[in-house]
């Protein structure tokens, strides 16, 4: 006889606990509401607008890039 879901599903987290880990609940954003997409790209409009107006960003974000690849090789 198959085991019942609840009994899988509580053996299931008591093994995830086991290796230390905890369940937590998080909120994100519904991509499925209307309007979602035309805010992504209004927003993307925005920071790509920020973006171009200020050269000494990318300059800086490239240094950081390059900082983490130095970093992460050792």
């Amino acid at each position: 006889m198959a085991m019942p879901v609840r009994l899988r599903v509580q053996r299931r987290r008591d093994a995830l606990r086991a290796a230390g880990l905890r369940p937590v609940q998080i909120w994100v954003p519904d991509t499925r509401r209307p309007g979602f997409a035309e805010e992504c790209r209004q927003q993307a409009r925005a920071v790509a607008a920020i973006d171009a107006a200020d050269p000494a960003l990318s300059v800086f974000l490239d240094a950081a890039l390059i900082d983490l690849d130095d970093d992460t090789a050792a």
